[in-house]
């Protein structure tokens, strides 16, 4: 039994199956039933408009052939004499040549008249010595005459000739007909191969309307034309309401469609629908990505201040389609959460360190020795200061400067003595912190694995800006890596060191090359001098286009930047004095 909401499978099929009446729904069948009905018309007409003039043009053949035998006896040499020395009868001599003629041509009738319009001779002997059914004067005033005319023996085509004797003067007339049923005959015998040739024909065309509408059929997926409608506007709608950008491109590499989203974030107008990507876009990453000549998911790309993430599916006709997500939105998350990530990974760092200082400054005091606790404490506070402040005077962005000061306490407390670059110099203009921030923070640690327990242990970072590309370097002085080995180190799970219990190596250095390659760059590994590794990694588009600073905003940097500098010189140089002073 079937429950009461449940509908059983049999019904809905018989539904599906049952034949509909009418003018059918799906696209195949309405072309297929258009393009018979007009090869069917077409046959039609082109069968009458053939067998209308083929009426005229039997029917002018039979007039002239009647025309030809009336002629050829009205030249026979012996007729007029005989029209002149004889009597019309129906054994006489103008009767037995008209028969022998009419016998021979096969015409229906070979009338030979005198100049009253007599017969002397007729296919029926009672007809001889009357006058003729239709009129004569036209043939015995010297014209040829040819018409289709009702006479004695019925329908017939008709020619009409003078009989002249040897002087050319005009003594009678012959009239020859033709049966016109036999013109009617031929007539009909021509149809059924017409109609055969046209069905021929028709079947042909129904063939070729049965091909193309089936090849219709595939590319419409046996769509209705109401659901093609329906999913036009449900597309348009889409396209236009999602908050992705869409692009669609043929291939030829011209823009096929676009919606609002895409021209938002590419810069572009509706008249560069058709145009090609190449000349609606400048050159750069972004046109690569979007034509194809970067591969890969979530590919990275800078479109003015815009970071974009594109990923590109190849359609069946050769073209593609494009989509757009913008990044630039969750900048201000990405870099409030990775700006504490950083934080509680320093503040860890620094815990043991922290709780040394105490002990030692516990020490001293219990031991009276307040003038060296003090030392030692502005010491430690001048230490840490000139560290955070080296970083923040060269890397301007948070997030990076963050990491440094945090790697800077971790290297101290793991032996290694961890140094900015001279070079070092990064704006705040990253259009990926976070990617920076992985890039540069797994280059650290995998120095100061190598650098650990090393005697003299030295660590150097260097990040610097070469237009709005990123250069991230890392040197250490440790085992460094062997020629044969710098291929392979970047690969996914190669690793010199016994995983941990609870996770896997060999994936830092892996996601640093991917991270670059992502932005069209690249990582490698060389040696340094006087031994050690130096890796060095490049970022293409890793920073957006400089934009103008306004001269009171200039004007209040430059005066906050000479505040902050004079109070790290006092409060790294205080003299002694000072100190003791503020005790």
């Amino acid at each position: 039994m079937t429950s009461a909401n449940q509908r059983p499978a049999a019904p809905k099929l018989l539904r599906r199956t049952r034949p509909r009446l009418g003018w059918p729904r799906r696209v195949f069948s309405q072309v297929l039933m258009v393009q018979l009905a007009i090869a069917t018309g077409v046959t039609a007409l082109a069968t009458g408009l053939f067998l209308a003039p083929l009426s005229a043009q039997l029917d002018d053949q039979a007039m002239r052939r009647a025309l030809a035998i009336a002629q050829t006896t009205a030249a026979e040499p012996r007729l007029d004499d005989a029209l002149e020395s004889s009597r019309p009868t129906r054994h006489g001599p103008v009767q037995n040549e008209a028969e022998r003629i009419r016998a021979a041509t096969g015409a229906e009738y070979v009338v030979i008249m005198d100049k009253r319009g007599v017969r002397w001779s007729h296919t029926d002997p009672d007809e001889i010595g009357r006058h003729v059914s239709t009129d004569p004067s036209a043939a015995l005033s010297g014209q040829d005459v040819m018409q289709i005319d009702q006479g004695t023996l019925g329908r017939s085509a008709r020619g009409k000739v003078p009989l002249r004797d040897e002087d050319g003067t005009v003594v009678g007339a012959v009239s020859v007909g033709i049966a016109y049923e036999s013109v009617q005959e031929r007539l009909l015998s021509t149809v059924p191969q017409v109609l055969a040739y046209a069905g021929g024909a028709l079947g042909v065309g129904a063939l070729a309307a049965y091909l193309v509408s089936r090849r219709l059929q595939r590319r419409t997926y046996d769509l209705a034309f109401s659901d093609i409608s329906a999913l036009l506007a449900e597309r348009e709608a889409m396209l236009h309401g999602i908050r992705e950008g869409f692009l669609a491109l043929d291939k030829h590499g011209r823009i096929r469609l676009m919606n609002d989203e895409a021209q938002r974030l590419l810069d572009l107008r509706t008249e560069d629908t058709g145009r090609d990507l190449e000349a609606a876009l400048p050159p750069g990453r972004t046109t690569d990505v979007l034509a194809g000549r970067v591969s890969g998911p979530d590919l990275l790309a800078v479109s003015g201040q815009r970071v974009l993430v594109a990923n590109r599916m190849p359609t069946d006709d050769g073209g593609a389609v494009v989509t757009l997500r913008d990044r630039t939105e969750l900048e201000r998350l990405g870099r409030e959460l990775d700006g504490t990530r950083g934080l509680i990974d320093a503040l860890r760092a620094q815990d043991h360190e922290h709780a040394n200082r105490l002990h030692t400054l516990l020490g001293l005091l219990e031991l009276g020795l307040h003038e060296e606790a003090v030392e030692f404490v502005t010491q430690a506070v001048g230490v840490h200061r000139a560290t955070a402040e080296q970083v923040t005077e060269r890397i301007h962005d948070p997030l990076i400067a963050a990491l440094l000061v945090g790697k800077a306490t971790v290297a101290t407390e793991r032996g290694v003595s961890l140094s900015i670059s001279s070079e070092t110099h990064l704006p705040d203009r990253l259009v990926d912190p976070p990617s920076l921030v992985t890039i540069l923070g797994n280059l650290v640690d995998n120095a100061l694995d190598a650098t650990s327990g090393e005697r003299d242990a030295q660590l150097e970072a260097e990040i610097r800006a070469d237009g709005r590309t990123a250069i991230v370097r890392v040197s250490d002085n440790g085992p460094g890596v062997p020629e044969e080995r710098r291929a392979e180190i970047f690969t996914e799970g190669w690793t010199t060191k016994e995983p941990p219990a609870n996770g896997q190596r060999g994936i830092g250095l892996a996601l640093v090359r991917r991270l670059a390659e992502r932005y069209g760059g690249n990582a490698e590994v060389a040696e340094r001098p006087g031994g050690g590794a130096v890796f060095t990694v490049t970022v293409p588009d890793a920073l957006s286009e400089e934009l103008p600073v306004p001269r009171e905003a200039a004007r209040q940097k430059a005066i906050t930047g000479t505040h902050t500098n004079r109070r790290a010189a006092a409060g790294t140089h205080r003299p002694r004095g000072a100190t003791e002073a503020g005790r």
